[in-house]
C-alpha cells in the first residue's frame, strides 16, 4: 500500500479559477475540497492576477498539497484570451514558489481521457465522472468540477508512472 499523497487541480481562469484537491494513494482518490476562485470585483490585469496567486497561496497553506495539478492552456482563434489564462495559470504556479511542490501540466485532452476515457467529452461528462469517481452527493461548478478531473488526472498518470518505474527497478 503507497502513502497517501495531496493534489491540488486548479483549472485556470481569469475571472473563476477553478480548485480541487484530494489524497490518493494510487488505487483510490478521497475529495478533500473545492471550489472557486472568484476575480470579477478586482479591476482588471493585474489586480485579478494577485487575487488568484493570494488566494492559491492560501489553499497550499490551510491543504498542505504536495503536488499540483494545472491544466495547460491551449491557443484557440482567441489570442487574447490565451494570453489572459496563462497568466492566470502562471499566478497560480507563482503561489508554489518557495515550496518543494512540484507542478504537473495536463491537456483539456488529457484531462477528459483519464476522466471520462474520451478526449473530446463535454464538460458535463466530467463533472458527471468526477462526481462519480469521489462519490460526491452535492453539486459543484463546471470550474471546480473541471480542476477536480485536473486533480484526477494527475493521480492516474502519477500511479502509473510509479508503476512503471517499480517494474522496471
Amino acid at each position: 500500500m503507497r502513502p497517501w499523497t495531496r493534489v491540488l487541480g486548479i483549472d485556470p481562469g481569469s475571472r473563476v479559477t477553478g480548485y480541487g484537491i484530494l489524497d490518493t494513494d494510487g488505487q483510490q482518490s478521497k475529495y478533500i475540497a473545492s471550489g472557486v476562485i472568484k476575480t470579477l470585483h478586482a479591476d482588471k490585469g493585474a489586480a485579478r492576477l494577485e487575487v488568484i496567486f493570494a488566494e492559491t497561496n492560501d489553499l497550499i497553506e490551510n491543504y498542505q498539497p504536495a503536488e499540483l495539478a494545472i491544466e495547460r492552456v491551449f491557443v484557440s482563434r482567441n489570442a487574447d484570451s490565451a494570453l489572459k489564462l496563462g497568466q492566470a495559470r502562471a499566478a497560480a504556479i507563482c503561489a508554489t514558489f518557495g515550496t518543494s511542490m512540484p507542478v504537473y501540466e495536463y491537456a483539456a485532452r488529457e484531462v477528459k481521457q483519464a476522466v471520462v476515457g474520451k478526449g473530446n467529452a463535454e464538460k458535463e461528462q466530467v463533472q458527471h465522472m468526477v462526481r462519480v469517481l469521489l462519490s460526491l452527493t452535492e453539486d459543484l461548478s463546471m470550474d471546480a468540477s473541471d480542476a477536480l478531473g485536473v486533480a484526477l488526472c494527475h493521480a492516474h498518470t502519477r500511479t502509473t508512472g510509479l508503476r512503471l518505474a517499480e517494474a522496471m527497478s
